[in-house]
């Protein structure tokens, strides 16, 4: 194994203690573990250069982020989801679990257009208030989200499927129909997981299925009550349809790609703010400062993953940890690849960019396995089953939208979601197994 194959395992072992035993803020993780690393490596003259290169490639992120995030805080500050959350409440009759599977159910479908983005900013949109007045776990909502993004993550028109078919040379027939059992049943684990919780926090709510109405009224009479007055002074019911019509055409642009999904969300907070504080400058100064603080954490964790995978790469981390991966596997477990590939993928499509992964590691192996008689389309399955965990990754841009919009923290969420989508990647892997997706 070579050194910087042993360095990069490493940086993997020492990033999750640190991350989960909280001895360092992912953020900062992020930024100082890739330079103490390169600069011990000889690339301290390079480092910047790396770092800049990094960072750039998720600049515009972070731009859309930022905004995304000031956005729907001005919508939400302004009253226009409050007929929506009360439609809704009524509906799951204030009972946790209808609502934490309902949130399931929401995302998973949304979902199915491949944009985690537009994913994670409707389904907050639709059920983040709902959980709060029910007084539902604040984590929640963010887990149940990201498992189930992570397993529709494989429809074709979404990244990791469409980059590895495009790095083997294969068709969606090929690919990912076969998948869609491998998906059903990962899906079923998750709505499984979010009833779990559902029951977890009737308990501790303390609602039962006959007192769920009571829940509802006490939930919003609760909300209204906790509402003070300066909260009270930002509602704007007069401009509820304008409100309404602008993040429709917001929305509508985002799907048709009319702009850039930055520029989008800078168009659209403008407009937010003028419209509804426009004659007001201290309010709108006020806005920015009262988001800010949340905004600038995630805007810097974003910049952070620029500065470790722009580093990773650029120090030919990532060659070296592919080479020792194909090289070290045994002659004798050859016709394992299929498996080895799906168990791998799980570390590597954690710490890896769907480019790193699809464009380097996994060409790599199923060159291999053409010895063993094994197909790229076989391959390619394989390492598509470790979505189930990948939306985790640090690397992942889209999961930092869902963080601002929710409030959650990294460490908090990879604590929540962790095991329980890892076991979305296994019960996926045993499927494909015992249906001969993939060879074992």
């Amino acid at each position: 194994m070579s050194l910087l194959a042993v360095v990069g395992f490493s940086m993997i072992i020492v990033f999750m203690y640190l991350l989960m035993t909280k001895r360092i803020t992912a953020m900062n993780a992020l930024i100082l573990i890739p330079i103490i690393v390169a600069v011990g490596l000889g690339f301290g003259p390079s480092v910047g250069k790396m770092a800049l290169n990094g960072i750039k490639s998720v600049a515009p992120t972070a731009v859309m982020i930022a905004f995304a995030m000031f956005y729907f805080s001005i919508m939400i500050d302004a009253g226009m989801f409050d007929p929506l959350m009360k439609k809704i409440l009524q509906t799951v009759k204030g009972d946790p679990v209808k609502v934490i599977v309902g949130t399931t159910i929401l995302a998973g479908l949304v979902s199915l257009d491949g944009d985690g983005p537009t994913t994670y900013i409707i389904t907050t949109t639709a059920m983040m208030a709902v959980h709060k007045r029910l007084g539902i776990r604040p984590i929640i909502l963010p887990t149940v989200a990201v498992m189930v993004v992570g397993v529709m993550n494989i429809v074709p028109w979404g990244g990791p499927t469409g980059r590895v078919m495009s790095a083997l040379q294969l068709e969606a027939s090929d690919v990912f129909i076969p998948l869609i059992p491998c998906m059903i049943a990962g899906a079923a684990w998750v709505l499984l997981w979010s009833y779990r919780l559902g029951i977890q926090e009737r308990k501790r709510l303390g609602i039962t299925a006959s007192n769920a109405n009571t829940a509802q009224f006490d939930a919003l009479a609760s909300a209204e009550a906790e509402m003070d007055e300066e909260a009270q002074k930002l509602k704007r019911p007069h401009l509820f349809w304008v409100n309404v019509i602008m993040t429709v055409v917001l929305m509508a642009a985002l799907v048709v790609e009319l702009m850039p999904l930055n520029v989008l969300f800078m168009i659209g907070t403008a407009l937010a703010s003028v419209i509804n504080y426009g004659t007001n400058i201290k309010v709108q100064q006020d806005r920015i400062c009262h988001y800010g603080q949340n905004i600038m954490l995630n805007v810097a964790m974003v910049l952070g993953a620029g500065i470790f995978s722009g580093i990773m790469g650029e120090t030919k981390i990532i060659d070296a940890m592919a080479n020792t991966l194909t090289q070290s596997i045994p002659p004798e477990f050859g016709s394992r690849i299929a498996l080895i590939t799906a168990l791998s993928s799980l570390p590597f499509d954690y710490f890896l960019t769907n480019d790193a992964f699809y464009f380097g590691i996994v060409p790599l192996l199923a060159k291999y396995a053409t010895n063993f008689d094994i197909s790229a389309a076989e391959i390619a399955r394989a390492s598509l089953v470790a979505q189930g965990c990948h939306l985790l990754s640090p690397l992942v841009s889209s999961t930092y939208v869902l963080l601002g919009l929710t409030g959650a923290t990294l460490d908090d969420l990879t604590r929540s979601a962790l095991l329980p989508s890892i076991g979305t990647s296994v019960v996926m892997l045993v499927t494909a197994l015992v249906l001969g997706i993939i060879p074992f």
